[in-house]
């Protein structure tokens, strides 16, 4: 951390308080597509206002959780929590002064505790800094315009062990076009943008289509494919958009493979390990008359009946996942993602009638 605190109370007091604040005013989860560019505003002086939310468009999640598509990585996770932008100099010095404020007439902040709000206000206020942080002079409101106050905002969708470990320090004055000082290495990329509009992506459901539907028989083929509408590419945006720092990332998936599980061990999947390719922009052939002595490209064949009760057919589609953004020339990969769908599947004897 790129503060040198001699006081633990000071870091403990000061973390809550910080990664607390660009929750009201930056991340807005309520609608799942950030804050708009539209909620900034001027202070009553004139100062900047401009929490900055990640915004997101495209095929987003409209619930502000996260999307339904599952990384293949078992590695891969998008950021717990990041520094972005957060007040200009006027504004931070109106939000901060007050919340020292209420935090000095607090009658239950006493000791260590109290003295950590008096070490935060000399930071902001008289130029008081740390090892590798300097102190600012009356907030930098002498610098207003040119540049923003930098806090950590926390992913709402990711489990809180993860949000408290990292993005707690004070946040700090970054000038307009200037990058964030290195030591801030959870600072808001691009490839950070890319990976919260993964984690925020709808993929269509995974509806197989089959033949039989949904009763089929023992030791007969059932054909199974996906319709040409599920091909198309879906993108999502995540995006920045302050004044002196604007950053965006655009993520695509592809459809790539769809794998069948027949939800029994007694049956064999077309083809043998259950993956069945694209090929000629589809998954899968529909089935047709004439069709059934035919062994289809890609199916179950039932070995034994559900015995009146069904198996649970589960279809996972792979989609190839890639980005752009804000300092990069071409497409970087990302893991595969999965969406899952389960159908249920009875399955019965055929009856042979001997005369």
């Amino acid at each position: 951390m790129p503060l040198s605190i001699s006081t633990a109370a000071l870091t403990l007091t000061l973390g809550t308080l910080i990664l607390a604040a660009p929750a009201h005013a930056g991340e807005d989860p309520a609608d799942g597509h950030g804050a708009s560019t539209d909620q900034k505003g001027g202070s009553d002086d004139d100062g900047i206002y401009a929490a900055a939310s990640v915004q997101y468009s495209g095929a987003v999640t409209k619930s502000g959780g996260a999307g339904n598509v599952a990384s293949s990585d078992v590695n891969w996770t998008p950021p717990s929590c990041w520094y972005a932008p957060y007040l200009g100099a006027k504004d931070f010095k109106k939000k901060m002064s007050g919340t020292i404020e209420s935090y000095k007439n607090n009658p239950d902040i006493t000791g260590s505790a109290g003295s950590a709000v008096g070490e935060m206000e000399r930071h902001y206020e008289d130029d008081y800094g740390w090892t590798d942080t300097p102190g600012y002079k009356d907030y930098n409101v002498d610098k207003d315009g040119e540049g923003m106050f930098w806090a950590g905002v926390e992913n709402p969708n990711e489990p809180d062990y993860l949000k408290r470990t990292s993005c707690s320090d004070l946040p700090f004055w970054v000038d307009n076009g200037e990058a964030p000082p290195p030591q801030y290495e959870e600072a808001i990329t691009s490839e950070m943008l890319a990976a919260l509009a993964y984690q925020h992506m709808e993929l269509p459901r995974t509806k197989v289509t089959l033949a039989p539907e949904a009763i089929t028989k023992v030791n007969l083929p059932t054909w199974a494919w996906l319709d040409k509408a599920v091909f198309d590419e879906v993108q999502a945006t995540a995006a920045i958009n302050v004044p002196g720092f604007n950053i965006q990332a655009t993520t695509t998936a592809k459809p790539k493979s769809l794998t069948l599980s027949p939800g029994t061990a007694d049956a064999t999947t077309i083809p043998a390990d259950g993956g069945c390719p694209i090929v000629d922009g589809r998954i899968g052939e529909p089935y047709a008359k004439g069709k059934a002595g035919e062994t289809p490209p890609c199916g179950i064949v039932y070995r034994r009946s559900s015995g009146g009760e069904t198996f649970p057919l589960k279809a996972a589609l792979t989609w190839e996942i890639s980005w752009t953004g804000t300092g990069q020339a071409g497409a970087v990969d990302m893991p595969d993602g999965t969406i899952e769908a389960v159908q249920n599947i009875t399955v019965e004897e055929i009856q042979s009638v001997n005369r």
